[in-house]
């Protein structure tokens, strides 16, 4: 197979939802020579992109995005290795979690699979994330964007927990907030004092590179 073959079979692979075909042709692009950054470039992140328009279209469904998301998630785990922060720019470093008492991990993979594609630097501390857990990671790794998912309405408070946190860490002002999940909403975000919320993971990423544009003051 050509370079271009593999490169257009491995976008189909990820749009396909393909998962062990994503990994193997990405293998085989790393082992043809074809350099990481093209392969990201040219067949992961437009995969997982048209896969997007198809969702916003309504020819994508929920299963149909989650295979999509899984395929661009073992994609990127091959070409991962041979990315330097040298080779491309991101858009900004997210540190992302699931509140404390929430187990769900779905809603989090498509979100970061959506961030990744936008150019973004992904730091995912897990599920059932307690507060503490949150302030100590945003201290660890200094992040532009806190992304904050539950998927019951039992967690929700859990969300204001940590944003209370952060301000009495005296660290709220130096970063952007942002949450997501099924019960969660805008009305939701504004009474708590979250900067942006996501209604999907294809909104958050377009949420977050608007959040990126602006000054951190007046978010």
């Amino acid at each position: 197979m050509t370079e271009t073959n593999i490169l257009n079979d491995l976008k189909e692979a990820v749009l396909k939802g393909d998962d062990d075909l994503a990994f193997d042709l990405a293998q085989k692009a790393l082992d043809n020579g074809t350099a990481a950054i093209k392969i990201m470039e040219e067949s992961i992140v437009p995969g997982i992109q048209e896969a997007g328009e198809l969702w916003k279209r309504n020819e994508y469904f929920q299963p149909d995005i989650v295979m999509s998301a899984e395929a661009f998630r073992m994609a990127m785990e091959v070409i991962d290795p041979r990315l330097t922060s040298e080779e491309f720019s991101t858009t900004g470093k997210v540190v992302i979690g699931t509140v404390a008492g929430d187990m769900h991990t779905l809603g989090k993979l498509m979100v970061k699979a959506m961030l990744r594609s936008g150019g973004f630097e992904v730091i995912d501390i897990g599920e059932d994330t307690s507060v503490a857990t949150f302030i100590e990671k945003v201290k660890e790794h200094d992040p532009d964007i806190v992304g904050l998912g539950c998927y019951m309405t039992t967690t929700m408070l859990e969300m204001k927990e940590v944003l209370t946190s952060l301000q009495n860490s005296g660290i709220r002002d130096k970063l952007r907030v942002m949450i997501g999940g099924v019960p969660t909403t805008q009305e939701f975000a504004d009474e708590i004092g979250a900067d942006a919320w996501g209604k999907d993971a294809f909104d958050a990423v377009e949420k977050a590179k608007k959040l990126m544009e602006k000054p951190l003051e007046v978010v």
